[in-house]
This record gives C-alpha cells, structure tokens and sequence, in this order.
C-alpha cells in the first residue's frame, strides 16, 4: 500500500525527547503504525476495528 501521502500523528503520550514514539495514520479503513525515529522504516497496518481493540487491551497493562 502506498503510505506517501499519509498524514502522520504523534501519539499523545509521546514526549518531545525523542523517545520510544509511534506515530498513526488513517488510511483506507486501516490504521497504519510506524516507529517516528524510523519514518522510512516498516510500517504495521492495522484494521480500525482491531486497532481498538488493541488499545483498550494495551490500556489495561
């Protein structure tokens, strides 16, 4: 899937140190996931649904 003209976010508890981030994008129904030291690096895509899901399960740790 072609990402070059995704619009990437910072995750909120992302600090500007430059740190362990991620950054998200919505693209086509999907979410797609990357590490924000590594922008040309792989990106992980992830059904919204699915996503959420992983979110409210990484909530909980």
């Amino acid at each position: 899937m072609d990402l070059s003209s995704a619009v990437w976010r910072k995750a909120r508890v992302s600090g500007e140190n430059g740190g362990a981030c991620v950054e998200l994008a919505s693209v086509s129904g999907l979410v797609a996931v990357r590490d924000s030291k590594d922008p040309d690096g792989g990106k992980l895509l992830i059904a919204r649904g699915e996503f959420r899901r992983l979110a409210e399960v990484l909530k909980e740790l």
